[in-house]
């Protein structure tokens, strides 16, 4: 994992809000994918911000998109926002190809 990537969890009610800090790689991938399978079951909406991240690896978006598709049936509860968000929405756009 990226040395400087962590999340920051916050709950309100049934909908979650995941803040991506750092650099955003393979590793960071996976721990968004474990943290989505935690609490995508649960949650009705997933917020995911990504305003504080500094770098957005194409690796880790690979990584994001092929796990992303085992999880399909959670993806339309998701939503990306901030800057590099354009970039991990396209990614879950393509899920159901």
């Amino acid at each position: 994992m990226a040395s400087n990537f962590k999340i920051l969890i916050k709950r309100y009610e049934d909908h979650i809000h995941l803040r991506l800090y750092g650099d955003f790689d393979g590793s960071s991938a996976h721990e968004l994918i474990n943290l989505l399978k935690q609490y995508g079951h649960s949650a009705s909406k997933i917020h995911i911000y990504t305003d504080g991240l500094n770098q957005v690896h194409t690796f880790g978006l690979r990584i994001f998109n092929k796990r992303l598709r085992i999880m399909k049936d959670y993806t339309h509860r998701i939503a990306f926002s901030g800057n590099p968000a354009r970039v991990f929405a396209n990614q879950s756009e393509n899920i159901s190809d």
